[in-house]
């Protein structure tokens, strides 16, 4: 026999928790003549089991039930189903908290939340210390602020060996600024890169020209290749973050931005963008859009992931329209354009192969060329050329 205290130490419970089964008909003890309660060992294993049915997630009462009738096989399994999901989210969370304390990849994570709140994403990034640019790579390019440095310096690699870094055409380059319906002085080309469209514009235009990005190295290339073309005295450079373009001084004629919108997002790009045109100044900006109605699952899937604002031309000029501008055309700039950006790309990942085998910048840009090799015009490069009212 036992006492209530004797008995709570044999199972590892609490004498007020027996107190308690007993007020609730769990439990129940003999008194002796002396008022102690008195528990024989069919008490004591009869907690056993109870505590092994709580094991699996039921309550008291329906372990009460269990031990005194047939087992509820309806009830087990709603209680299953729940401890699978709880078990669920509990590996999410444990993934999460791991992987923010650097034991694992963040890419979903950021993914997801660059997909349901880009605004905050960038915003929350910048609170954990990354300039504003930097938030911008993590969100678009590298998804794990615990690994961006290391893949940042890898994809810059890759780059650093390619004329292109975006698909485009010089010819449509040409042909779009031939036809503006005025004859710029001034030009502001955002995410100018290396130059390529930069030196275009200045050997056929005799406008002054800002071209700004956030790469140094870059504008270091841009320099050079408008030196060597002669039109370095024509081309100003400014190392400045796409974010802060709201703060420049003054207007200009026509502001370019060949595949650099979608870096703030184009429908932000759009109103921000306005008041440093001077009224009717142009804007020319490309922007990768969907051409397929019902683009194969797979493709949409790609870019859901890399380019979740991707959308139709028609609901980039719908954005154009609200934000106050007026359409004057929009080109689509072919085949060509991406195949200008993709083969030279392509042979550049076949000569790194051996050095990037195993990092992840090689994998994500393997996909893209497979997504590429995939597209049969479901998706393309669209030139528009708006005018501010």
């Amino acid at each position: 026999m036992f006492t209530i205290s004797e008995l709570a130490r044999s199972v590892g419970l609490s004498r007020s928790t027996l107190l308690y089964y007993e007020k609730l008909g769990l439990l129940r003890g003999g008194r002796q003549h002396n008022g102690y309660r008195l528990y024989g060992d069919a008490d004591r294993q009869r907690l056993v089991l109870l505590q092994r049915l709580q094991a699996g997630g039921l309550s008291l009462k329906e372990c009460q039930a269990c031990l005194e009738g047939k087992i509820d096989r309806d009830l087990l399994r709603q209680r299953l189903e729940a401890l699978r999901s709880e078990l669920e989210s509990r590996k999410r969370s444990l993934s999460l908290l791991a992987a923010l304390l650097g034991e694992g990849s963040l890419r979903e994570w950021h993914a997801s939340i660059e997909l349901q709140a880009p605004d905050l994403h960038r915003q929350w990034l910048i609170a954990q210390g990354f300039s504003s640019d930097e938030a911008t790579r993590v969100a678009l390019l590298s998804k794990d602020m615990n690994d961006h440095d290391g893949y940042m310096a890898a994809f810059m690699e890759v780059f650093s060996g390619l004329e292109c870094w975006g698909p485009g055409s010089a010819k449509i380059t040409e042909q779009v600024l031939a036809a503006l319906p005025i004859r710029p002085r001034s030009i502001l080309e955002v995410g100018c890169g290396n130059g390529v469209a930069t030196v275009v514009l200045a050997t056929q235009s005799s406008a002054r020209i800002t071209a700004l990005d956030t790469d140094e190295g870059a504008l270091e290339r841009l320099r050079a290749r408008a030196t060597a073309a002669h039109v370095d005295d024509r081309i100003d450079t400014l190392c400045l973050d796409m974010a802060k373009l709201p703060e420049l001084k003054g207007t200009f004629d026509v502001i370019w931005a060949e595949g650099s919108a979608y870096i703030v997002g184009v429908e932000r790009a759009l109103e921000a963008w306005r008041p440093l045109l001077e009224p009717g100044g142009v804007l020319v900006f490309s922007d990768m859009v969907w051409r397929a109605t019902r683009p194969d699952g797979d493709i949409q899937a790609f870019w859901a992931s890399e380019y979740p604002a991707m959308t139709t031309v028609a609901q980039r000029l719908k954005q154009a329209q609200r934000v106050g501008y007026r359409v004057l055309s929009h080109v689509d700039m072919g085949q060509s354009a991406l195949d200008a950006y993709y083969l030279p790309l392509e042979a550049r990942l076949q000569e790194m192969q051996t050095k990037l085998a195993g990092q992840r910048v090689l994998d994500d840009l393997q996909r893209e060329l497979d997504a590429y090799r995939r597209c049969e015009g479901q998706y393309g490069y669209e030139m528009f050329v708006l005018v501010r009212h």
